[in-house]
């Protein structure tokens, strides 16, 4: 793979409002308004030097924009996941055919295991896998097959009432783990963690250095993350809220030469 940053990204389903909803009441979502946020959210990846590419557009996918969801990247190795949601799995072969296109090595999660890469999150050389509803043990057990040559641990992270790992936890660039609620997952597999005051501050992707971008429905949390000495770009993903999304869900972020990013890895 080329020495670059790139952006994998999916344009939202016209029928975005059909996606499923685990946890959540269900709230109208205006996919015209989602395909003006989704924009503005990647143009604002674009402008911090992340080159965008497209993962083709499948308007009958309505998740499909959570592009997050079908692949998690660990340096030049890409597992295509099993999300853990059969309607999902559809998604899975155009972001094959973008990670095809990088020159990444391939892998894929089997049957009877399921992965959901919302359920990944890299702190360090450690891939905190969420056991829940969309990820087993088996999928689990497949990855850190799969990550171990590289040099990645990977912890299991029970889950409670919450749809993915990355729905209740982050990492800021320092590698502090971030949570608003951490009675949603078991946090004991974390050495520490900070509480923030609003559930979308707990979301946050690593743009390079000291910038974090994150959700503009968490402004308290922006505050407290710019006294923490964090550059912060707010962008509006309401319409994505509604259907139980958040930041990390809209990209996978990856970095060449021994870089990862399933978009909150540390390590870029």
């Amino acid at each position: 793979m080329m020495d670059e940053r790139v952006a994998l990204v999916r344009s939202p389903s016209s029928r975005m409002a059909e996606g499923i909803v685990t946890y959540g009441d269900r709230a109208p979502a205006d996919a015209g308004l989602a395909a003006t946020q989704h924009a503005a959210y990647v143009a604002a990846v674009a402008a911090a030097g992340w080159e965008i590419r497209e993962v083709p557009h499948a308007d009958d996918l309505p998740d499909s924009a959570f592009v997050e969801d079908t692949v998690v990247v660990c340096g030049d190795l890409a597992v295509l996941t099993l999300p853990g949601a059969d309607e999902r799995r559809a998604e899975l072969a155009g972001t094959e055919e973008a990670v095809r296109g990088l020159g990444l090595e391939l892998a894929r999660i089997e049957e009877p295991g399921t992965l959901d890469g919302g359920d990944v999150l890299r702190v360090g050389t450690t891939l905190y896998a969420g056991r829940g509803g969309r990820t087993n043990a088996e999928g689990i057990r497949q990855l850190r097959r799969l990550v171990a040559p590289g040099g990645f641990a990977v912890v299991p992270v029970p889950l409670h009432r919450v749809l993915h790992l990355k729905s209740a936890v982050t990492a800021l660039p320092d590698g502090t783990v971030i949570a608003a609620d951490p009675s949603l997952i078991d946090s004991s597999p974390f050495p520490t963690m900070r509480i923030v005051p609003e559930e979308a501050g707990s979301h946050v992707i690593l743009l390079g250095g000291g910038t974090v971008l994150m959700a503009a429905s968490a402004p308290r949390s922006a505050e407290l993350f710019d006294d923490w000495g964090f550059d912060v770009i707010a962008v509006d993903i309401g319409e994505f809220e509604k259907m139980e999304g958040c930041v990390t869900c809209l990209s996978v972020l990856i970095q060449s030469g021994g870089g990862w990013s399933t978009t909150t890895g540390t390590g870029l």
